[in-house]
């Protein structure tokens, strides 16, 4: 069983990824995590990152075929990445969505804790909103440039859930139900 997680940022990919992880005690794989580490080892944000992706393809290939390599192993495992989908089609798809200004809200609250080391900091969920309007338009540029796709397109995934009002455990169970009616 491979569950690929994609979506807008704020979300939640990483909490549910993580939780699904725990709950089919499989591994997780967080493609966000790898850029960002290869994003700080340059000494740069990842929105610089990504603005230096728009120009220079080694910013997605690299962590693209790493993901490829993954789902090839033929191993059940949980990766959340924009797209993951996309390179490991074989996967149970889930496009996780949310709105702007509850995602705003909990990437602002997040990035308080200071555990994201590859943002600068948000003065305000305003901001936040702006820098998360910026990154879906970078990251929409890359992935039509190098790989002809949209991965804002519902249509790609087998599952789409609105994470705004729900409680993780209830997106996770909604996943799980949808992957075990597949099966």
């Amino acid at each position: 069983m491979i569950i690929t997680l994609t979506g807008v940022p704020g979300a939640g990919k990483s909490t549910i990824a993580k939780l699904l992880s725990e709950n089919l005690n499989i591994p997780w794989y967080s493609i966000g995590d790898l850029r960002g580490k290869m994003a700080e080892e340059k000494g740069m944000t990842i929105d610089e990152f990504n603005k230096l992706g728009e120009s220079e393809s080694f910013t997605d290939n690299d962590i693209d075929a790493y993901q490829t390599k993954l789902g090839k192993k033929g191993e059940s495992i949980i990766i959340d990445g924009r797209l993951s989908w996309h390179f490991i089609p074989q996967s149970f798809k889930v496009f996780l969505d949310v709105n702007a200004d509850e995602a705003a809200k909990r990437i602002f609250q997040a990035s308080q804790t200071g555990l994201r080391t590859d943002e600068k900091p948000f003065a305000s969920a305003e901001e936040v909103k702006e820098r998360v309007a910026y990154r879906l338009a970078s990251d929409q540029l890359r992935y039509e440039k190098y790989y002809q796709v949209n991965y804002l397109d519902r249509s790609n995934f087998d599952l789409v859930v609105d994470t705004t009002d729900l409680p993780p455990e209830q997106v996770v169970q909604r996943i799980l139900d949808a992957v075990y009616a597949s099966s």
